[in-house]
């Protein structure tokens, strides 16, 4: 009776959700350092496929990336190396755009080295999955980071090593023997053409299709679907009709591997699977052009374009160096643009 009268109110009942979420480990079981983390952001103005392709490096960096890290105008280096030693950030991706190219550094934090590469060329994600009859991406393709796998960096000169331990530093390390085949998603594969000083970086998603089974019953397994045999004699029509059979290309010996665990629901253990990797991209053509002693500053170790003259920087475009400056920052400039800094909540992503 009480709903009926005037002025009642039916009371506001508040579900409390116990469950957090799951925090990520900051500590690599197997090496026993910090899990590398970090920061992808840019220098001064991009233009919009870059602003693009700077997102596709954080999806790609995922999951130990903040991935809506916001930027504002004011924002030095320094701003950005405060926020990072709380958070356990490990590695700044930082884009540029020149009048003449495009360039990515990678650095150590605190105190580097810093890797300076011009992007000769690129690709977006969205670019590659277009180009593609059935582009893959499923739900949890980035719950996982990706495996590296650096391919022609054999030489013992200095920017090769430097470029080496970089680019393996800035992902988790996995132990073969205990690494769980469903968190092996991705990959990013980087091939060095030692006569061109070219780096091709691609990056491809990762699945296994079991052999000697045939794609009718492997999709029919996976999608749970009841087949359509209206029109067939026999259910064994189903499966060895003309053009169904098994893939010969998944039959083949050098793309196969037998498994450890089960994978799914037609990938199982002690049987033989087919890798297949399908590019999600980006994809960059890299040029190494200099590498510095310090985090985007200090001493010069190598510069593709020196002359040998003591203090010759090169021929690298003068933004780049000129962006450096920022990192000595004054407090006075702080004080002159009202917006706000990374480390604010509604500005930064914060990472476990």
């Amino acid at each position: 009776m009480r709903k009926n009268q005037k002025g009642f109110r039916r009371p506001v009942i508040i579900k409390k959700n116990n469950k957090q979420p799951e925090a990520q480990p900051s500590i690599d079981p197997i090496t026993g350092k910090k899990i590398p983390k970090s920061f992808v952001f840019s220098r001064g103005k991009l233009p919009v496929p870059l602003k693009q392709l700077q997102m596709d490096l954080r999806k790609l960096m995922l999951p130990y990336t903040a991935l809506s890290l916001k930027e504002k105008k004011r924002n030095n280096l320094r701003d950005f190396l405060n926020v990072a030693g709380p958070m356990g950030v490990t590695h700044f991706l930082i884009l540029s755009k020149t009048k003449t190219s495009p360039y990515l550094r990678v650095a150590t934090t605190p105190q580097g080295p810093t890797l300076t590469f011009k992007i000769q060329e690129y690709a977006l994600a969205a670019d590659i999955a277009q180009s593609q009859l059935h582009p893959r991406c499923p739900k949890d393709l980035f719950k996982n980071s990706a495996l590296i796998v650096l391919s022609g960096f054999v030489s013992g000169d200095l920017p090769l090593r430097l470029t080496t331990n970089m680019f393996q530093n800035i992902f988790p390390t996995i132990d073969v023997k205990t690494v769980k085949l469903s968190s092996c998603q991705r990959i990013v594969l980087l091939n060095y053409n030692k006569e061109t000083k070219l780096i091709d970086f691609r990056h491809y998603s990762i699945r296994l299709q079991p052999i000697g089974v045939s794609k009718r019953i492997r999709k029919l397994v996976q999608s749970h679907q009841v087949p359509d045999l209206r029109n067939l004699q026999d259910v064994s029509d189903f499966v060895t009709k003309a053009g169904y059979g098994s893939e010969s290309e998944a039959d083949d010996e050098a793309a196969t591997v037998t498994l450890s665990s089960n994978l799914g629901r037609v990938n199982r253990a002690s049987t033989k699977s087919a890798v297949r990797l399908q590019e999600i991209g980006p994809r960059m053509t890299l040029q190494l052009v200099r590498i510095e002693k310090g985090l985007c500053s200090g001493e010069v170790l190598f510069d593709e374009f020196a002359t040998g003259k003591p203090g010759d920087k090169g021929k690298t475009d003068d933004k780049i160096d000129n962006d450096d400056e920022d990192l000595e920052g004054s407090e006075d400039d702080d004080d002159q643009d009202g917006e706000e800094d990374p480390n604010d909540d509604e500005d930064g992503e914060e990472l476990d």
